[in-house]
């Protein structure tokens, strides 16, 4: 539509839908899909938080806090992720699985409701690794961002240009994409990267993943590489907080922090964010 902002495309797509259910992460993307479906559909917009070991607490607690903070109407719902098989495998269609479960948990709101459901999807997603895309269609899941033409950079400034605190936010994917393809998706695993991340985090490294590998025994730390001067400055006391969360060894990826790596090691595009 020529001559009309990002900002207007994505309110006249999402103003093409009566109710609208959010699949809210708390993330960059979905946070902006949740606060103009706010703005356009006021109590017919509901944010849905997936809440499973996957989740981070700290982002739990930050989507709650930035629903409250946009006026969207909120809601949690428990997935079940952890207890399918295929999911826990760690194959390469992992994600699949996890996006399966989050549309088992919405599609029966979305129907009381006779609500669409919003997916945070943008346009540079769709040449990405994602096999949850094919489970997102195959459950008639729509993407404002996509339907507006919006990808990562247009995210972000179309956030800043709303004042949404999630506009500088850095980039995060759930925790079960830190464990390495062909290991065993636990709770147990899930917990203790997530410690490690918490405790890398109270050490002053705000960017940072903790790869599991070798059935979760092993952390390999990614850092941005100007932190890395750092961390082996204070690699008596990553090594601490990464043992005290309960892996056996510590290592730190000389090449830095980089999204996806998983996903590259695997063979596929780079899933960024993860």
């Amino acid at each position: 539509m020529e001559g009309t902002t990002e900002l207007d495309r994505l309110r006249a797509r999402i103003r093409q839908e009566q109710r609208l259910l959010v699949a809210f992460s708390g993330g960059v993307d979905s946070a902006l899909v949740a606060a103009v479906a706010a703005q356009e559909l006021g109590s017919a917009a509901v944010a849905v938080t997936a809440v499973s070991a996957s989740l981070p607490v700290a982002e739990r607690r930050a989507a709650a806090a930035f629903a409250r903070s946009t006026g969207i109407r909120h809601v949690e719902v428990c997935t079940d992720e952890l207890e399918r098989p295929e999911y826990i495998a760690n194959s390469g269609d992992r994600c699949f699985h996890c996006k399966s479960a989050l549309l088992d948990a919405l599609v029966p709101l979305a129907e009381l409701a006779g609500a669409a459901i919003a997916l945070g999807t943008n346009v540079d997603d769709l040449g990405d690794h994602r096999p949850g895309q094919r489970a997102a269609v195959a459950r008639g899941a729509i993407a404002p961002l996509v339907d507006a033409g919006l990808g990562k950079d247009a995210v972000r400034r179309v956030s800043a240009a709303l004042g949404l605190a999630t506009a500088a936010k850095p980039a995060a994917a759930c925790l079960s994409s830190r464990v390495a393809y062909g290991d065993p998706v636990t709770r147990e695993v899930l917990a203790r990267i997530e410690a490690a991340e918490d405790a890398l985090h109270a050490l002053g490294f705000p960017v940072c993943r903790v790869r599991a590998h070798a059935g979760g025994t092993v952390a390999r730390i990614e850092l941005p590489a100007a932190d890395l001067d750092r961390a082996l400055d204070l690699r008596v006391e990553l090594d601490a907080a990464v043992l005290g969360a309960g892996f056996e060894f510590c290592a730190v990826d000389l090449q830095g922090f980089r999204s996806g790596r998983m996903n590259v090691l695997l063979g596929v595009p780079s899933v960024a964010g993860r």
